[in-house]
């Protein structure tokens, strides 16, 4: 991955909070950390899962973590902290962190320990933030591009269905309407209804059983539902404001190779002329991120993981 080196001269002081969810590795976030403390949002609410029983050494690591956000925050800033003392995993403790910021905030900016920002993806979530705001066919600001250079719309951004959450942001009057369980989901119908394109329609559906029968330990699905339902939409940056620099072996979620990305900054110039999303750039997604790999494919790297155990 690579952040080309810019220049991006905010336009005013920071206005919006920011919250920081944080676990166990230092690396990372020491990068993120250092592009919030460039970007002094006014009110920093961190939140922290506590250490796994069955890890060693692992609460020392998250201290270890705690201990250096605390120590290093170096501007004026209103802080607020949620430090579990128990594990809560991925699917509660992230989704109660988000709860708890927007409790508080009307709006705000979310980022984890390994979405490295540029500095304007912060004044880009609040410039949209403020302009979208009374608008409830947007309910999420995201600050990926995973579409390879290719510009879909008229403007600076485009609307998706695919609310990705590497550095995101929203308002609380949306996600009031979360439930980590999606209990209030009785059926796959709005996949449907959200998709003409069957691959697509086939993907959203297996994750949603998957969730429903708790075979995946996530929150960020249930969001992405919670949108689709409610007829939402996403915007997306023409130009990535963000690397995710947390793919590696010991990673939850982000194993394997990371995707090619570079960061660059952007000031926005003009606005889309209209509020519709791009079926191409989410058709474009899917193909080339979300599509599951052919079976004997999927066969050969579960028997790469079997024998990499074993030897």
């Amino acid at each position: 991955m690579e952040n080309k080196t810019q220049i991006f001269i905010p336009p005013h002081p920071l206005k919006t909070a920011v919250l920081f969810l944080v676990f166990n590795r230092l690396d990372t976030t020491k990068q993120v950390f250092e592009a919030i403390q460039k970007a002094k949002p006014p009110k920093l609410y961190i939140a922290a899962d506590g250490a796994r029983t069955n890890r060693e050494g692992e609460s020392e690591k998250v201290k270890e973590v705690r201990d250096f956000i605390l120590n290093n925050i170096n501007w004026q800033c209103e802080i607020k902290t949620l430090f579990r003392e128990k594990n809560l995993g991925c699917k509660y403790a992230v989704s109660s962190a988000i709860t708890w910021f927007f409790e508080q905030e009307e709006m705000g900016i979310v980022l984890e320990d390994d979405c490295l920002p540029t500095q304007s993806f912060f004044w880009f979530c609040e410039e949209l933030l403020h302009r979208y705001k009374d608008e409830k066919r947007v309910w999420h600001i995201g600050g990926i591009n995973l579409q390879n250079g290719i510009v879909r719309g008229d403007g600076d951004y485009f609307f998706s269905k695919y609310s990705h959450i590497w550095g995101w942001a929203s308002w609380a009057n949306r996600w009031k309407f979360y439930d980590v369980e999606i209990s209030n989901i009785k059926d796959s119908d709005f996949i449907r209804s959200t998709f003409k394109y069957k691959p697509l329609q086939r993907y959203w559906i297996q994750n949603l059983k998957k969730i429903k029968s708790n075979k995946l330990d996530t929150w960020d699905f249930q969001w992405i539902f919670t949108i689709w339902v409610n007829n939402g939409l996403a915007i997306l940056p023409n130009i990535n404001l963000i690397l995710n620099i947390g793919f590696s072996k010991d990673a939850l979620h982000t194993q394997g190779e990371s995707p090619t990305l570079t960061a660059s900054e952007l000031t926005i110039k003009k606005h889309p002329s209209k509020i519709v999303y791009s079926e191409d750039a989410d058709n474009y997604h899917y193909q080339n991120y979300d599509k599951p790999d052919p079976i004997f494919i999927r066969i050969i790297n579960k028997l790469k993981k079997i024998f990499s155990k074993i030897f």
